[in-house]
């Protein structure tokens, strides 16, 4: 029954007594159907809900039910939209449309975080001393578009960037390789961003070691700032 998946899955967060009065329907059923063995089809779709859930968050909830497949498909999943469409519906993920402020800086994370090295000092002598990333994004007629983009503090011209219509975890890389491959980069120059996850992710941060880059992150959500 619907109305005991929706206690299941909020069980957590509220009292299973409480939403069993709101939703008219006795607790003592509620625990039959919670011990009742579960069909494959149902594991399964338990197992699809919590990737729709994950993807949902990673995308600041702006994933409707053509987004979220195309998106699960990519992990291997082969389900189709309408059943994509109807865990969404029965578990309330809904797509929110805005054109307010969308945080591209994750920052609540356990990943290791750089000194400030530049402390404010965004000056440069000549090229490829000190190189700046940063994650921004764009509204269009279709949704969010995200650009990561590395900037070059001496000239202030972007020297490396990348585009996606969603927030992929190599799209900061994408970015750093253009860089990488167009300056090619003597060993010592200043690489600054945020804390952002994506810029601590341990394959980024492979690829600055690897460069021989000094890496110097500010506050958070913060690049060009303290």
């Amino acid at each position: 029954m619907k109305r005991f998946a929706f206690i299941d899955a909020w069980r957590k967060t509220y009292p299973i007594c409480r939403m069993c009065k709101v939703l008219e329907v006795s607790a003592r059923g509620y625990r039959a159907w919670r011990t009742r063995p579960m069909s494959q089809r149902q594991r399964d779709d338990m197992v699809l809900l919590a990737h729709i859930r994950e993807q949902h968050t990673r995308s600041l909830h702006s994933y409707g039910r053509p987004r979220m497949t195309e998106e699960l498909r990519e992990l291997g999943f082969k389900a189709g939209q309408r059943r994509i469409g109807r865990l969404m519906r029965e578990n309330g993920i809904v797509a929110i449309r805005t054109r307010k402020y969308k945080v591209t800086t994750d920052s609540n994370h356990t990943l290791a975080v750089a000194p400030n090295l530049l402390d404010r000092d965004f000056s440069a002598t000549a090229p490829n001393q000190k190189w700046a990333g940063d994650i921004t994004y764009i509204w269009t007629s279709e949704g969010w578009l995200y650009l990561a983009v590395i900037l070059d503090l001496y000239s202030r011209r972007i020297i490396g960037w990348a585009v996606s219509n969603r927030m992929k975890r190599d799209l900061a890389i994408r970015a750093l390789d253009m860089a990488v491959a167009l300056r090619q980069p003597p060993k010592g120059c200043i690489h600054h961003t945020d804390r952002g996850s994506q810029y601590c992710s341990h394959d980024y941060q492979k690829r600055l070691k690897k460069h021989g880059f000094e890496i110097s992150m500010s506050g958070k959500r913060n690049c060009f700032g303290g």
